[in-house]
């Protein structure tokens, strides 16, 4: 069952509690709102009445005294004005709650307090639900609260505020230690479904660094290296590789091992580096390395494990048989290999959940080789090749539900790695495909990733993170699944919860060159200017576009190296990125002139450059194929062309340009021009952005609007 299947049950159960019990029931999360113990939602008009009575409820066993009271939520008046209000108040918040037939209130002399037993509240709910050990029903209820803070868009004064932090501050304290114990329980009975829903239910409301690095506290640093294939010479090493991920994915379920990701594991195919010097790239302490030997229909696999610290190998394993054999016992030959690890390695031993894969050694072989392709992504020919080797897999065997994702990620890259003109119609063929994966096997996490990049295109971005945090729940040592959240969050602007999900993704997957992209645009968003340089550094060094080098160079001040940076781009045209789709290859000299133009029209800081290259915009917006292409809506985020950024990301998102949005959250001139535009709010609604923000929280740069008169 999904987190949120069984929410409008458990609001149904806690509707009838609240008319068996006699409790009121107080919203506090969100808006303050108050429920009788009826059912029947009270109106309270009088904002003043509200916020005392949320204090009131926030913390319950604390009446407050009547001249502190009446200074908070009437700051400036004279006190006998002031204590005059409060009385008002009282009485017609009094005659409110009578007509609802709720004695709630305590009034003394000197005090107002609550009667005890009268009221409940969602935060109390939710603390009694983790105590009390119902995690499922805990899970759901963090889950409808997400990032909502408790007693929003309350704002009487300076007193008031400084109230409201503290007794915040204390609440979501308690509320985390509830959760933290509940957590440990779920571990400790190795519950790792349950625990895996809490933590990722808990990282929408408090997405902290401490949230992700707890998980990786005592836990064994590991990488799986491709393994060597010695085998006839048509033979390229797919079978092998697919030892490799079956591995990769077994390790990633137990408990004490964090496993580096493939993407920065396969980067040493093949290298004549040292063991220690890859583990130093990886991070990692131990390192498993192996062969596939073939010949004819044997095969040979061995595997052995080197303590990188030693240099020494400590344990190894060997498995003989037919490629029959093998291809119907993979999953035991991975589980075997995990169970003599985990005893070298003095771990838990841990049986990992089957994958659903086909039972057809042609299929496999068709969708290893395909994967394969769309995993490497860049290349002439590279994509259509994998999708027509995955369609064929598929063709013999329609079950095999991760070809199904496979297939629907190799779509995805289409739209986004190649200058394709059906950006959308494949983008909806992935998503069919992945539904189909998830029909097939519902635990998939990529399969909600691809399904989350087409709701992006449909302005459904809450959907979108829900997705993404669905996969996180799922998967939450998947290093891509990190990526994809921290990201998610960054293209909303909410960059400070971005960062530890792009950090622990980059802590496992160090050497995947399009993470440092989100690291450094996280950066440079947060204003970390040298932080956000060294990350687009290391993005160029890893052979990747240096356009985010650029963007922290110039906001650094230095738009020289920024123009230069820039112009680095263009080395990798038509190898790493593409002309816009429908346009051919420029010559050398017009590619020159051009990327000159752009790079002093974006970093130059001279008015008139900046001028030149806006008309240019213009002029591509009008003539392209694609009017939305990140040719222009990258730059015009950049140069803070407004009504250029609404009249192409405000009509259409697509896979190839949506992580523009990461731009528009940099506190710098000229792209805070885009943000502060009066039509921006507007663009933001039609998107579906400010859904999210309720959601999920508003961005670091936008302070939530107050709707109280």
């Amino acid at each position: 069952m999904f987190v949120g299947d069984g929410l409008l049950d458990s609001l149904k159960r806690q509707d009838i509690l609240t008319k068996a019990d006699g409790h009121a029931l107080a919203t506090l999360f969100g808006a303050f709102q108050l429920t009788a113990h009826n059912g029947t939602k009270i109106p309270i008009s009088n904002r003043r009445a509200r916020a005392l009575l949320a204090m009131l409820c926030l913390a319950p066993d604390e009446p407050i005294d009547r001249d502190y009271l009446s200074k908070l939520l009437w700051p400036g008046r004279f006190e006998a004005q002031a204590r005059a209000s409060l009385r008002q108040c009282l009485l017609d918040l009094g005659k409110v709650l009578a007509s609802a037939n709720c004695d709630l209130l305590n009034i003394s002399r000197s005090r107002v307090g609550l009667r005890n037993g009268t009221v409940r509240t969602d935060l109390s709910d939710l603390q009694q639900c983790l105590t009390e050990g119902n995690y499922l029903e805990a899970t759901e209820r963090l889950t409808s609260i997400g990032a909502k803070p408790l007693m929003d868009q309350m704002d009487f004064g300076q007193a008031f505020d400084d109230w409201l932090s503290v007794h915040r501050h204390q609440a979501e304290q308690r509320l985390q230690s509830a959760v933290t114990t509940a957590l440990s329980a779920l571990e400790n009975s190795d519950n790792l479904t349950d625990h895996a829903r809490l933590l990722s239910a808990l990282s929408v409301r408090s997405p902290a660094p401490n949230t992700i690095s707890g998980r990786k506290k005592g836990k064994v640093r590991i990488a799986v290296l491709p393994f060597k294939s010695i085998a006839e010479p048509d033979d390229q090493g797919f079978f092998a590789d697919g030892i490799v991920d079956e591995l990769i994915t077994t390790f990633g379920q137990v408990p004490q091992l964090l496993v580096a990701g493939r993407t920065s594991s396969f980067q040493f195919k093949k290298s004549d580096k040292s063991p220690s010097e890859i583990a130093s790239a990886l991070n990692v302490s131990y390192l498993l390395e192996g062969s596939v030997q073939r010949q004819g229909e044997q095969v040979r696999i061995d595997v052995g494990l080197t303590d990188t610290e030693t240099g020494f190998e400590s344990w190894s394993y060997s498995y003989d048989g037919t490629l029959d054999d093998i291809f119907a016992a993979r999953a035991d030959v991975a589980q075997a290999v995990t169970n003599g690890l985990s005893e070298a390695l003095n771990l838990q031993e841990h049986e990992p959940k089957p994958r659903p894969l086909t039972t057809n050694r042609e299929a496999y072989g068709l969708y290893l080789q395909g994967r394969a392709l769309t995993i490497r992504a860049i290349g002439d020919g590279v994509l259509p090749t994998a999708i027509e080797l995955l369609e064929k897999a598929l063709g013999i065997d329609p079950e095999f539900a991760e070809c199904w994702t496979a297939l629907a990620e190799a779509e995805i890259n289409m739209t986004v790695y190649t200058p394709c003109l059906d950006r959308l119609e494949r983008c909806q063929k992935a998503a069919g495909y992945a539904e189909k994966a998830l029909r097939l096997s519902p635990q998939q996490a990529h399969a909600r990733i691809v399904l989350a990049f087409y709701a992006w295109t449909q302005n459904d971005i809450v959907g979108a993170l829900d997705l993404a945090f669905e996969a996180y729940r799922l998967e939450p040592n998947n290093p891509d699944v990190l990526n994809r959240v921290g990201s998610f969050l960054l293209y909303c602007g909410c960059s400070r919860d971005a960062l530890p999900y792009i950090e622990a993704s980059i802590d496992q997957d160090p050497v995947n060159g399009r993470s440092y992209a989100m690291l450094s645009g996280v950066h440079l968003n947060l204003g970390n200017i040298d932080a956000a340089i060294d990350a687009g550094q290391r993005m160029v060094d890893l052979g990747f576009p240096s356009l985010w080098l650029a963007a922290a160079l110039a906001v650094s001040g230095d738009h020289d190296a920024a123009v230069e940076a820039y112009q680095l781009t263009k080395k990798l045209m038509n190898t790493v990125i593409f002309p816009p789709a429908g346009s051919a290859p420029l010559d050398p000299d017009a590619m020159d002139a051009y990327w000159l133009m752009a790079a002093k029209g974006l970093w130059g800081g001279e008015d008139q450059d900046r001028k030149n290259y806006c008309m240019v915009l213009e002029m591509l917006h009008a003539t392209l194929h694609d009017p939305y292409d990140t040719t222009i809506t990258l730059p015009a985020i950049w140069m803070g062309q407004a009504q250029m950024v609404f009249k192409t990301l405000g009509q259409q998102i697509t896979t190839a340009n949506f992580f523009s949005f990461m731009s528009l959250w940099t506190d710098a001139e000229p792209i805070n021009q885009v943000r502060l535009h009066p039509d921006f709010m507007d663009f933001a609604e039609r998107i579906g952005m400010v859904a999210a923000w309720e959601k999920y929280g508003w961005p670091d740069l936008l302070p939530r609007p107050s709707t109280i008169k």
